[in-house]
């Protein structure tokens, strides 16, 4: 069995336990006052809180019973209040310091007006005698026995003691080590053991705060503990032998750490800012201070209390606000919050803890700082009843008046911004005021133009107001009301034509020094006795002129409706009117002419220039008529030709198509190419009727199947000149000459290539210097050959042309020479190669030929002169008859050979 013996006497905190909610209610209410009556509902409460448990009631008070207000949590998510102020748990939780404050509103269904109070929930502590009871009981421990088997049954010993927490106070002065507990087996008595501790503080950090002997089994303390930092150790002891084994199962023992008083509270912020509004009820609302003490909050070494200690201003009350010592909400207690007279207000708050105790209890002081904020309480006072201004005639977006106001709520907020409106005296709204928002002034200012002729005066009505209503209780009107009389100053106007512009209606062709009209102006000045005189401003044809006095509009030129300075008929003209004012004004005005056309134009042919073809079909030439008059001066037209000349008549016909078109066409056969003038006789439809002959510019040319021209004429009548069409044939006759000069060169070429391959001396033997039959190289067909050369000697040159004693000496001119056959003088290349199979065959079947075939005869010079080769050693003859003895006199290429056929049999 294990005891713990020697262990402090620690006194614990006598409460008594509070087994039920109970809600204390302090003084008597004198007098009616809607709200909650209590300022703090408590309630003491076990660790754990259940869902759906009933914590306590709060109450309202609305005096007359006829208000309907509804509750609401500050946390609905832990506590909920139902419609007859039960507040309830919304769920189950271990309640703990931070849920042990929240505050319950009620709100006016109808006004919205709210109130509210704080709720405080404490935890029950032990009792001093349950506690006193275990210190007692608990003297020695029994470590629990291993089962064992007896007679097959299990024993089991009575259940061991459980060891109470060890209370240690915080910042103890020692002596340290400082013995707490000791630890023995009742199994050292035949075993040696050694006791152990771990757990942190021991053997984990933070480490070495607790230790054993490990003989003894005392436990002890080496240092002054610190709540705030850990307010709990929990350790576990072990007891072995002396090889390590375990004779006993570990106890945990857990130390807690006693608080003391060593911490100040301290405010979250060391100055606080709220506000409420100017003229609040008292019980207002106003801001929340808290302050936190790091001792235990479920102890009195964390309670706190809060307190006013000054407030500055003291007017108009030292007291117009009240904190709540629990909860911190600071509310007004008395009337007369006036901004216009004090803005600010300055508390001093103070929080102790031991619940407020100023004997025992720490304290710390914060500032809270209370700003009177606004409301419309003062209405916009007009400084003076009347206002006076003056505005000229005809201007806009002119300031006529400054209206001023005074008003004591705050600057540039809605309750001090003035809105200004005309009540009376502008019927047809000329005026308008707009608010400076620097000044707060009323501008009044002309919007639509005023004429002194008219109204000399304006005497207004203005009214002023905030741009939000007044606060409800205010007895001033919610406007001020002023009068302005605006007056109008006279000023010199424009003179003005009217009507602008005039239309007058005249037909053209009016003579000059005809009297048009009187094109005067008005002066809107009628109490002003001026002069006008009139200029004229614009007149584009220099037609017309004014009278400079009475304004007397006169022709001075012939009116033209066909002038190109008249646009539709319409010729407009502008005047100019001015006064004799101080400053002279003037204006304009303009006269329209509407011109009315008469028959002064005779009409032309249009086109003026044609093209036709030398006979009448397939061509005819369609004509109108160009007359600048307009209808009825116009069209329709009557088309004729002259009688003289009489060619005129006897070559060309006109037909009339319609009223504004006609045909001509040629009357003869046939036209002689050329340029015609043709005269036709047009007559308008106007009354007298106007006739003209014009000119028609006719061009007969030659034309194709199509009735197009076709001849140079034909380019001019496109479109280009004469220089031109020279240019173009200067170009062809150029590249003529050219084309010509590099034909002839080129035949001249060809003539002299040939003669220098023909005219060779027939002494200069070119066949020695082509054919070298010593060499070995790529046979007939690398040679560049002219094939014209292949043709029959006797063709070429005849024998009897050739002069005598002129021989080849490979002829052999005893011997008949064989009859080639005869080429044509330009052989085609296909009867080229006839040719020589021919010859083969000839010199293949004559007894006469030389030992050389005819193939191989590159050039004929001379007649007679065979030109043979040495393939005829293997033709079908064997030349075994022949003599070769005078292949010695050839030289020595033909040595070989005469060595061969020459020597013999040998």
């Amino acid at each position: 069995m294990c005891r713990i013996a020697g262990a402090p006497r620690t006194l614990l905190p006598l409460l008594a336990a509070l087994l039920q909610v109970s809600v204390e209610a302090s003084g008597e209410i004198a007098l009616c006052k809607t709200g909650f009556p209590e300022d703090v509902y408590s309630a003491v409460l076990s660790k754990d809180v259940h869902e759906g448990q009933p914590l306590l009631n709060v109450n309202f008070s609305s005096c007359n019973g006829k208000r309907r207000v509804q509750y609401e949590s500050s946390e609905p998510a832990d506590f909920q209040v139902d419609a007859e102020g039960r507040v309830y748990a919304a769920r189950s939780f271990p309640l703990s310091a931070e849920r042990a404050r929240f505050l319950i509103f009620a709100r006016d269904k109808e006004t919205q007006e709210k109130w509210q109070v704080a709720v405080k929930l404490s935890l029950r502590p032990a009792l001093a005698e349950e506690s006193a009871k275990e210190s007692r009981e608990i003297e020695e421990i029994v470590f629990p026995r291993q089962l064992s088997k007896n007679g097959g049954s299990l024993q089991r010993q009575k259940r061991d003691w459980v060891i109470p927490p060890i209370n240690l106070p915080e910042n103890s002065r020692g002596p340290f080590p400082q013995e707490l507990v000791r630890i023995r087996s009742d199994r050292d008595t035949n075993l040696s053991l050694r006791y152990s501790v771990t757990g942190p503080g021991a053997d984990q950090p933070p480490t070495g705060i607790f230790i054993i002997n490990p003989i003894s089994g005392q436990l002890s303390v080496t240092k002054p503990l610190d709540r705030e930092l850990i307010a709990r150790f929990h350790l576990r002891a072990h007891a072995v032998d002396i090889n390590g084994n375990q004779v006993e199962n570990p106890i945990d023992i857990v130390i807690n750490v006693i608080d003391m008083n060593d911490n100040r509270p301290e405010f979250l912020h060391q100055v606080w800012n709220g506000s409420v509004p100017e003229g609040s009820k008292p019980g207002t609302y106003v801001m929340t201070v808290t302050a936190i003490d790091a001792d235990d909050p479920n102890a009195l070494n964390g309670m706190l209390r809060y307190r006013i200690l000054s407030q500055a201003p003291s007017t108009p009350s030292p007291n117009m606000f009240t904190i709540n010592n629990e909860t911190g909400d600071i509310i007004t207690v008395a009337a007369g919050l006036d901004r216009e007279k004090v803005q600010q207000y300055t508390l001093i708050i103070q929080a102790t803890d031991m619940e407020g105790n100023p004997t025992y209890g720490l304290s710390n002081t914060a500032t809270a700082v209370i700003t009177v904020t606004d409301v419309n309480d003062n209405p916009p006072e007009f400084t003076a009843m009347t206002f006076y201004g003056e505005v000229p005639e005809n201007r806009v977006d002119v300031i006529v008046a400054n209206l001023t106001v005074t008003d004591k709520d705050q600057p540039h907020t809605p309750a001090w911004n003035a809105v200004y409106r005309i009540s009376g005296g502008d019927p047809t709204g000329r005026f308008a005021i707009q608010t400076d928002p620097n000044s707060n002034d009323g501008l009044v200012t002309v919007v639509k133009p005023i004429d002194f002729e008219t109204n000399r005066m304006f005497v207004l009505t203005v009214a002023a107001e905030n741009q939000v209503p007044l606060a409800k209780g205010i007895q001033h009107p919610p406007q001020s009301t002023a009068t302005v009389s605006v007056t109008v100053i006279d000023v010199n106007e424009s003179p003005y034509f009217a009507p602008n512009p005039r239309i007058i209606r005249q037909e053209e062709g009016l003579h000059a020094g005809t009297m048009l009209t009187t094109f005067t102006a008005q002066d809107p000045d009628r109490y002003m006795q001026q002069n006008i005189r009139y200029t004229k401003l614009s007149d584009p044809a220099n037609w017309l002129k004014i009278d400079p006095v009475n304004g007397q509009i006169t022709t001075i030129a012939v009116l033209d409706r066909e002038s190109p300075n008249v646009k539709n008929n319409i010729y407009n003209a502008t005047f100019l009117a001015s006064d004799n004012g101080i400053p002279p004004m003037s204006g304009t005005g303009t006269l329209q002419i509407h011109l009315l056309d008469i028959n002064d134009n005779a009409p032309q042919v249009l086109p003026q220039e044609a093209e036709t073809c030398e006979t009448p079909d397939p061509n005819s030439i369609n004509i109108t008529a160009l007359d600048y008059d307009i209808d009825p001066n116009a069209g329709p037209f009557a088309f004729d030709l002259p009688l003289s000349p009489v060619t005129i008549k006897r070559n060309w016909t006109i037909t009339r198509l319609n009223g504004d078109f006609a045909q001509l066409n040629l009357k003869i056969k046939f036209l002689e190419a050329g340029i015609y003038e043709v005269p036709i006789i047009i007559t308008d439809s106007g009354n007298p009727p106007k006739s003209n002959i014009s000119v028609l510019r006719v061009k007969v040319c030659q034309c194709d199947s199509n009735g197009d021209c076709t001849d140079v004429d034909r380019i001019v009548g496109a479109g280009l000149g004469t220089g031109a069409i020279i240019a173009i044939l200067l170009c062809i006759i150029i590249l003529l000459v050219l084309v010509l000069m590099f034909v002839v060169w080129m035949k001249r070429r060809d003539k002299e290539r040939q003669a220098k391959q023909l005219l060779i001396d027939p002494e200069d033997d070119v066949r020695d210097n082509i054919l070298k039959y010593d060499e070995e190289g790529g046979g007939e067909e690398d040679q560049d050959y002219d094939l014209s050369q292949l043709q029959q000697p006797d063709t070429v040159e005849p024998d009897a042309i050739k002069p005598v004693g002129i021989r080849r000496l490979d002829e052999r001119p005893i011997h008949a020479e064989p009859q080639y056959p005869v080429r044509s003088a330009a052989p085609h290349p296909g009867d080229i190669g006839d040719f020589i199979n021919e010859g083969l065959k000839a010199a293949d079947n004559d007894p006469t030929a030389p030992p050389y075939d005819s193939l191989l005869v590159f050039d004929y010079e001379g007649s007679g002169s065979t030109a043979g080769s040495l393939s005829s050693l293997n033709s079908s003859s064997s030349g075994g008859e022949q003599d070769y003895d005078y292949l010695n006199d050839w030289g020595p290429r033909f040595k070989k050979l005469a060595d061969m056929y020459g020597g013999g049999d040998d």
